[in-house]
C-alpha cells in the first residue's frame, strides 16, 4: 500500500530567509539560532536555521556576535534597507548604470515618480547651505 499521506510544502529559499528576518525584528535584542527556531516553529532544522542565517550574514542582512561558543544574531537593518541593499548589488552589478537607472525611472508609475523627485530634491538641498 501507498501511503498517501501529504508532505509538508517545501519553502523557498527567499521565503525561508524572509522568516528569519521577521523573526529577528520581533526580538527585544540579538537573539540565538534555538530563538529563531522557537520562534518559527514547526519542521525546521537548527542547522537550517544556522544555513540562512549565514547566507543572509554573507548578503549584509544580519551581523552576529559571539556569545560563549556560540553567536547572537541582529538584523542589519529593516525591511526597506534590505530591498535598497537589493538594489545597490543589482545596480552595481551593470557595466551601464545610466541605462539601468533610466529604465528603472521610466518604469515607476506616477505616484512613485514624484515620490522619487520629491526625495531627490530633498536630499539635493540638504547639502547647499
Amino acid at each position: 500500500m501507498t501511503d498517501h499521506r501529504q508532505r509538508p510544502r517545501r519553502r523557498g529559499q527567499g521565503e525561508l530567509e524572509a522568516q528569519v528576518l521577521s523573526a529577528l525584528r520581533e526580538a527585544e535584542g540579538p537573539a540565538t539560532v534555538g530563538w529563531v527556531l522557537d520562534r518559527l516553529g514547526g519542521d525546521l532544522a537548527y542547522t537550517t536555521v544556522i544555513t540562512i542565517l549565514t547566507r543572509l550574514l554573507a548578503k549584509g542582512a544580519v551581523t552576529r556576535e559571539r556569545a560563549g561558543r556560540s553567536f547572537t544574531w541582529t538584523p542589519a537593518s529593516d525591511q526597506a534597507g534590505l530591498a535598497a541593499h537589493k538594489m545597490r548589488k543589482v545596480l552595481d552589478a551593470e557595466s551601464d548604470r545610466g541605462a539601468v537607472l533610466a529604465s528603472f525611472v521610466t518604469g515607476l508609475g506616477p505616484d512613485d515618480e514624484r515620490l522619487l523627485r520629491e526625495l531627490l530634491g530633498r536630499s539635493g538641498s540638504e547639502g547647499e547651505d
